[in-house]
Order: structure tokens, then C-alpha cells, then sequence
């Protein structure tokens, strides 16, 4: 061990002789404790909710979708499929026509979020863990078309899945029409489905209904055109890989974007807000790692015979400087560490036992959210020791500066 730590685990063992010394040094080293240990907790638990949030998006969008880069139509030729199957980690490619409609059941009405699938869509058993009633069935055995639908459209209209004489009405727009008469029923083109399943997520596709691909294209006049094409690629590939490979070629005619991309909007935010969390947090660690400041301050003027003394015996200003930097550190590395380990415990007990419910019964998950990643705690110790070590730094170089100064 260097010479200047054996003194200044020394003083730092030593040092009860003078209680109010001690208090403080204990003070900041708590502080220093409770700072780690909450911008661990904070961390992890904004880690949970952008962990939380990409589990919602798996359930429903898919791995990588494609909309064209003008208008809100496309033409699908078999060269294009052809051509998405070829590339490597591309499982399922579903065709998708989606856009605005309206909705009737009995007496009641409401504008809904239309999703047009084909056949491929029941093999990706992507929506199995959301539905809440019925099942994931879009054409019965005698054929018969089935719509599934967002429990926020089964409220809204209260629609009975049991009820097989009331149908599910969609109406939209008949094209080609120069004025839209409202009160006319020539106005609007008309698909009766029977609900076969309900599906609960949460409140963004809280109005969406899903129906067989064939029917969707006939209510909207579609005319063997799409507004998307969505992939879901094989285990052992990564999204942005597959779409970045699908997008150069197919190039500028259509728009790629994997499911990160589609929510990217909310995924920056929630980093946004978990960095302003950090700075605030390590600000906090910066109030606390004061009272070092003060301590050494105070360790100094105890210590200044002692410092005369190792000038004495040929110590140089670099060697006290060292000694109490090393004092400064050991109560940080104490604090520290032991916050670590208190943020690690308490964010593995969440994850364990759900102590901190969420408060409401509506909610997704019954707690709290928690994940912790080893990158994040890194990042905190850094933190605390750079803050420490600055903090550290002006006492000890006074320190040093007086010694040499009795010494002359």
C-alpha cells in the first residue's frame, strides 16, 4: 500500500478523537450513500419504464414496417414480395390496408382505427398474451369474416361478443364521390363483421379493430393496393439490421422503419427525462460531497503539526497533497460503495417482490417497473468519485501548501 493511504486510512480511523471531525466526515459519507443509492433506484426504474414501454410495442406493431414515401397507397407486386422474402431474417411479411372508419353497434357509433390484415397475421401469435375475450380468429370455419377489437371500442359501444344477432357495422367513405351526404346511406360503403375477440393493451389502440384483409379492401375500395406491409423477422436477427438491409433495397421508394423507429418519439423522451434525472441527482451527490470538503477543511488545521512534521522527515508537498486526496477518497469509496449496494438490493427486491405498487387497479403491471443495467451503475460511480476527487482536491492542496509553508 503507498504511503500516503497508510497515513490516510490512519487519520481516517484515528480521527474519533475529535467528535465533531468525525460527525461531519460521517454526514458526508452518508450523503454521499443516499445519493448513489437514489440515482441507482431512479435510473433502473426509467430503465424499466423504456423496458416496459418496448414490450407494450412488441404486442402489438411489428418487427419492421413499410409505408411508401409518398401518398398513402401502394401497389403490391409479386417482385416486391419476392424481393422482402429474400432477405435474410424475414419470417412473416403481412400485408396491411389501415386507415379511419366508422363504427356501428345497435344504436351506438364511433370513429375507429381500421387494420385490415391477411392470413399471415394469425401465425405471428403476436396479440395471443392481449386478448382478454374470445380469440385471435379472423375467419370462422364456415368462413364467415371476425373482427377483433380494442376493449375501448367494446366499452364505447358496448358490444356483446355473445350477442350473434347484433352485427359489428363499419362504414367508410364510398371514393369517387364529388359531396359526401352524410344522412345518405349511399354515402358510405358497409362491412358487417361478428367480433370473435377482444384485445387490451393500453389506451393508444384503445380504438383499433382488426379485420380479415380481403373485406377491408372491399369497404375501402382499395383495388389490390396497400398502406403497408409489415415483417416479422426470425429469432437470432436484430430489427435494425433486417430493416436497414430491406431499405437499401428497396431504396427511397418506400419508407423503412423498425419498431424502435415507429415509437421513437416516446423512446426519446424517456431518455430525455432520465438524463435531467441523473444531472439532477448528481448535482444532489454534489451538495452532499460538500461536507467533505469541510472535513478535510477541518482535518487539515487538526492535522497542520503533523504535516510540519513529514515536511520535517523530507516529505514533499505532492506526498500531502496525496494524503488527503487518498482521506477524501476513502470516505467517497465508503459512501459509494455502499450506496451501490443499497440501490442494487432495494431495485432486486422490487424486481423480486413488487414492493412499490403502481397505485391503480387500470394499470399494466401490478408495480413498479425495475431493471437494472451494469452500464448505468458504472456510470454512477464514476460520478461520485469525479464529483469527490474535485471536491477533494482544493483542502488537500492547502494543506499541502501550509505544511510547506511551517516548514520554512
Amino acid at each position: 500500500m503507498d504511503i500516503s493511504y497508510r497515513i490516510a486510512v490512519r487519520y481516517f480511523f484515528s480521527r474519533n478523537k475529535r467528535s465533531f471531525i468525525s460527525l461531519i466526515a460521517r454526514i458526508a459519507m452518508a450523503g454521499v450513500a443516499v445519493g448513489t443509492m437514489a440515482m441507482v433506484v431512479v435510473l433502473s426504474v426509467f430503465n424499466g419504464m423504456e423496458d416496459l414501454n418496448r414490450k407494450i410495442f412488441q404486442t402489438f406493431d411489428s418487427d419492421v414496417r413499410i409505408v411508401p414515401a409518398e401518398g398513402k397507397r401502394f401497389k403490391m407486386t409479386p417482385a416486391l414480395m419476392h424481393e422482402l422474402k429474400a432477405v435474410k431474417g424475414v419470417k412473416l411479411v403481412t400485408k396491411v390496408i389501415e386507415d379511419n372508419a366508422l363504427a356501428r353497434y345497435g344504436s351506438q357509433q364511433t370513429i375507429i382505427r381500421l387494420k385490415g390484415v391477411d392470413s399471415t397475421f394469425e401465425q405471428q401469435k403476436q396479440l395471443d398474451t392481449a386478448i382478454i375475450e374470445g380469440s385471435v380468429k379472423l375467419v370462422g370455419e364456415n368462413g364467415s369474416p371476425y373482427a377483433i377489437i380494442a376493449e375501448g371500442i367494446r366499452n364505447a359501444l358496448s358490444i356483446s361478443l355473445e350477442d350473434i344477432f347484433t352485427p359489428l357495422e363499419l362504414l367508410y367513405p364510398r371514393t369517387g364521390t364529388k359531396t359526401l351526404n352524410l344522412t345518405s346511406p349511399e354515402a358510405f360503403n358497409q362491412l358487417n363483421l361478428r367480433p370473435g375477440g377482444v384485445f387490451s393493451i393500453e389506451s393508444r389502440y384503445d380504438d383499433y379493430i382488426i379485420a380479415p384483409l380481403k373485406q377491408v379492401e372491399s369497404l375501402m375500395g382499395y383495388n389490390g393496393e396497400l398502406t403497408a406491409l409489415e415483417i416479422y423477422i426470425a429469432p437470432g436477427y436484430t430489427e435494425k439490421d433486417v430493416s436497414e438491409e430491406i431499405g437499401a433495397k428497396l431504396g427511397k421508394t418506400f419508407v423503412v422503419k423498425d419498431r424502435d423507429s415507429l415509437n421513437a418519439d416516446l423512446l426519446r423522451a424517456i431518455k430525455l427525462e432520465k438524463l435531467f434525472v441523473a444531472v439532477t441527482l448528481s448535482l444532489i451527490i454534489l451538495v452532499a460531497a460538500i461536507n467533505i470538503f469541510f472535513s478535510l477543511s477541518m482535518l487539515a488545521i487538526e492535522k497542520k503539526k503533523d504535516v510540519a512534521m513529514l515536511f520535517a522527515m523530507g516529505a514533499t508537498q505532492a506526498l500531502v497533497r496525496r494524503i488527503f486526496l487518498a482521506e477524501g477518497a476513502i470516505v467517497a469509496f465508503s459512501g459509494a460503495i455502499a450506496g451501490l449496494l443499497g440501490g442494487v438490493v432495494i431495485c432486486w427486491l422490487q424486481m423480486r417482490y413488487g414492493l412499490v405498487s403502481m397505485g391503480m387497479t387500470t394499470s399494466l403491471v401490478d408495480a413498479y417497473p425495475v431493471k437494472l443495467i451494469w452500464e448505468d451503475i458504472l456510470y454512477t460511480g464514476v460520478i461520485v468519485v469525479m464529483i469527490t476527487m474535485v471536491v477533494s482536491y482544493v483542502p488537500a492542496r492547502r494543506a499541502a501548501e501550509a505544511g510547506a509553508l511551517l516548514r520554512m
